[in-house]
């Protein structure tokens, strides 16, 4: 057998690498936040069993047309004495291979839109949620009224129905582990439902290009136990506090004069919608689309520049000095 040239051995070198490193990353350990791979509810898995019968389907497929091709490549080969076989305008075979996927397409078609359809009616005994899509945050409004943002906060073992509605440009609501995606259109309502097996933290994001924040434009679902999830819902209808005192005294002065035109705080004369409501902002975990833990750190960055740390940021710079931002977020902690 002759051997091997340079370039030969490179390329089998590097398909061999590409091959490994193929299979390293599948055998990896722990799922990733948004791998969909590993569904953890009821909708997610049966979106999951498509993904599973198809992708059966497909490997069988794949194994019988690469086991015939490698037979026929050798059976057929050029030989010593004998050149290599030629098949032209087979009406049988090419019929055969024409109706095989059509009734296989057909075939995943049955259950593929049942499952569109049962997931597309609203379930019985559904949470309610609209979801707002803005450049580049969420903001989440139940049924009782209560408005948050960017985390959404839902019971365990109870359906959760979304309506979704735009105010910009499209974007797209993910959450990997429990739904599918669903495009939100400025001007056209869609819908779509979940439901949270086990308490715990989803992670999601915007999968529609809507601008330079785009790739920060995340979201939290934390569920709950349905006795847990009650006294969050209670403690969120609750205003704010009436009086502060202190430094966070004067970061709600500050707050006041230049905030209360995009943001609310229930309680206050601050009455904005324009950006996320500050009503329990410190019960948060994350703010600014979930991209930053909600720590003293990162809010004085935030309050300082936010083009800076969250490009294409719609809120504006103030231009507050050091002394005011310290007390603008003490007031912000504040609001538990």
């Amino acid at each position: 057998m002759k051997a091997l040239s340079a370039r030969g051995r490179r390329l089998l070198l590097g398909g061999l690498l590409g091959v490994f490193s193929i299979l390293g990353a599948a055998c990896g350990g722990d799922a990733g936040p948004q791998d969909f791979l590993s569904p953890e509810g009821p909708v997610a898995e049966r979106a999951d069993g498509l993904w599973d019968l198809t992708f059966a389907i497909a490997a069988i497929i794949f194994v019988i047309v690469e086991g015939v091709l490698v037979y026929t490549l050798v059976r057929f080969r050029r030989r010593a004495g004998r050149p290599a076989a030629q098949f032209h305008g087979n009406t049988k075979v090419e019929v055969v291979l024409t109706l095989i996927p059509t009734l296989i397409l057909a075939g995943l078609a049955v259950p593929t839109v049942k499952a569109i359809a049962d997931l597309a009616e609203e379930p019985q005994n559904a949470l309610n949620v609209k979801v707002v899509a803005r450049q580049f945050w969420w903001e989440y409004e139940y049924d009782n009224g209560l408005i948050t943002a960017n985390e959404m906060h839902v019971p365990t073992g109870q359906p959760v129905f979304l309506t979704l509605e735009g105010q910009d440009v499209i974007h797209s609501f993910w959450i990997p582990k429990l739904t599918g995606k669903q495009d939100v259109v400025p001007g056209r309502v869609n819908h779509m439902q979940f439901e949270a097996d086990r308490p715990g933290e989803y992670w999601g994001q915007c999968t529609e290009y809507c601008g330079l924040s785009h790739a920060n434009m995340r979201l939290r679902v934390i569920a709950h136990e349905p006795a847990e999830f009650d006294r969050w819902m209670e403690d969120q209808q609750e205003p704010a506090a009436a009086s502060v005192s202190g430094r966070a005294a004067e970061g709600e002065e500050i707050f006041m004069q230049n905030c209360i035109t995009c943001h609310a705080i229930q309680g206050t004369d601050a009455k904005g919608r324009s950006a996320p409501d500050l009503t329990h902002f410190a019960s948060r975990g994350t703010f600014a689309g979930a991209m930053f833990e909600n720590n003293t750190e990162n809010l004085k960055a935030w309050i300082d520049n936010p083009e800076a740390v969250k490009p294409g940021a719609l809120m504006p710079d103030y231009g507050l000095s050091s002394d005011e931002i310290d007390a603008v977020v003490a007031y912000l902690q504040s609001l538990e």
